[in-house]
């Protein structure tokens, strides 16, 4: 397992609970906005989180596994096995292209959050991956039939969606129990021409609600 970074505490990360936060080395996406471009390449900088781990049982309530992209990581059933053995809930953040890991992990996941770059068409264009699409679609099935808990959510950068995007997205996740807008801010980036970039305003992401909620109960801005 490329562990790229770690967290001691977050209380935002984990719904309702005090969690450490796992930074997985390596993604398959390229998404210009991206706000941990440290963590793209395979680069391990931490050997072995567990013995710190050990000694945060019975202090913290989770640990959330995000990176980079953990379901590139072939180990991540054991590693995710090896925390719930030692009593955390576990919360996987996901980019949703590898559907047959998410698979093999559902056993040991409390709550996934899987990120929803863009109406399937728009893909190639803003993660920077060309693969399979139809992997996204069946990610999104996957979680919506777990039975655990979970949310989507999508980082929106102005110049890349048009309302129609926000339609199309609503119908991919149609019934989906949580959906969270995340307004992009440009503290960190992959690609330098975004620190020029901006989000919607208010306003105009009171319309995009309108339009989700057609799709799905609870739609939020962050």
């Amino acid at each position: 397992m490329l562990i790229g970074g770690l967290q001691k505490t977050s209380l935002l990360d984990f719904p309702d609970k005090i969690s450490a936060i796992v930074f997985t080395a390596g993604c398959n996406f390229r998404c210009g906005y991206c706000h941990n471009p440290e963590l793209i390449n395979s680069i391990a900088l931490y050997q072995d989180v567990f013995e710190f781990l050990k000694t945060r049982v019975g202090k913290l309530d989770g640990v959330v596994i995000t990176g980079g992209e953990p379901c590139i990581q072939k180990d991540l059933p054991e590693f995710l096995e090896k925390v719930k053995s030692l009593g955390f809930a576990v919360k996987l953040d996901t980019n949703g292209s590898e559907p047959e890991m998410l698979l093999k992990v559902l056993p040991c996941i409390d709550y996934v959050a899987m990120d929803i770059k863009a109406p399937l068409e728009k893909y190639p264009l803003i993660s920077g991956w060309h693969g399979n699409v139809d992997n996204i679609r069946k990610s999104i099935d996957i979680i919506m039939k777990s039975g655990i808990d979970y949310e989507f959510r999508t980082t929106v950068v102005a110049s890349q969606f048009k309302m129609q995007d926000f339609d199309n997205i609503g119908r991919l996740i149609c019934g989906a129990k949580r959906y969270y807008l995340q307004k992009f801010v440009p503290s960190k980036v992959l690609d330098n021409s975004f620190y020029f970039e901006k989000t919607y305003s208010d306003e105009q992401f009171s319309t995009i609600i309108k339009i989700l909620t057609k799709y799905i109960s609870f739609v939020e801005l962050r």
